[in-house]
This record gives C-alpha cells, structure tokens and sequence, in this order.
C-alpha cells in the first residue's frame, strides 16, 4: 500500500542491514590475530543469512589473504601491519587487505596444477581464490589485494 507506514520490524532490519554495510577496518601484525578478524567479517554475513557455503569460501580466501600478507609481505614483522577494510552488504562481501611489503606479480606466480609444479607449495592459495571469490583484484604493485563475493543466487551469470 502506498505511503504505508513500516513496520517497526522492517525499519529495525532496514537500519541493521544499512549498518552493517558500513565500512570497517582491522589491523593485524600476527597470524594469530587473523581467526578473530574473519569472525568479525563473517559474522556479519551470518545477520545477514548469507548461506554457509558463501561463509566458508569467504573464510577460506580470507584466511589465505591476511595470512600470506602477514609472511610474505611482512615477513611476519610484526611491527608492520595488515589493514583489512571490508564492507557487507545484502548482496556482496568487498574486502581489501593491504600490507606494507613490496609487493608482488600475481601472474608471475606458478600455475600449481600444472605437472612440473605439482609437488610445489606456492599458487594454490591463489587457485583456492580464483575459484572460490567472484573476483579478486591486486593493485599495480602487487601488495594490495580486493576480494569480492557476490551472494550465491546473485551472481551475473545465475538464472
């Protein structure tokens, strides 16, 4: 009905949803400050109904992301830190993990599934965020990296 007044419910989840699309930011200088960190994040999109198979891709890429920025940009110096800025909305999860390291070339990185590099440890974590996120971006040096999961159901190419 138009001009209807909201409910108190539906003005109580507008405010909570908008709240939570809100920009916050973390920083961390240890991996072990990295499990409370991704709780925060996905505990957001637990209010918001996400489905649990979106928690776990996002933990996932989470957990690889900071955690490869606190070793190999840092070095695990933990008088550097990893800003984590994230924002969550109803129908996607943008995060920003930036660190203070050099930087590197992701295209440079070994293919893992190929035969020469099967024994090898490095590029699985990017495969594992390739394939999980609905995009991932690093900026021009290589030390800032933008992961993006749209909501399952929401994607472009869904029906």
């Amino acid at each position: 009905m138009a001009g209807s007044i909201p409910s108190a419910r539906s003005v109580q989840a507008n405010s909570r949803a908008s709240a939570l699309a809100e920009w916050q930011t973390a920083h961390l200088s240890r991996t072990g400050e990295v499990p409370g960190t991704i709780e925060q994040i996905t505990a957001l999109m637990k209010a918001l109904d996400y489905p649990s198979r979106d928690v776990f891709a996002l933990h996932l890429c989470l957990e690889e992301a900071i955690v490869n920025a606190i070793k190999h940009g840092h070095g695990e110096d933990p008088n550097l830190q990893v800003e984590v800025r994230y924002q969550v909305t109803t129908r996607r999860i943008l995060v920003v993990v930036e660190d203070q390291g050099p930087g590197f070339d992701p295209f440079q990185v070994a293919d893992p599934l190929a035969d020469e590099n099967m024994d090898r440890s490095g590029g699985r974590g990017l495969l594992l965020m390739r394939n999980y996120l609905t995009w991932l971006r690093y900026n021009e040096r290589g030390n800032c990296l933008t992961l993006c999961k749209v909501r399952t159901g929401l994607e472009p190419h869904s029906t």
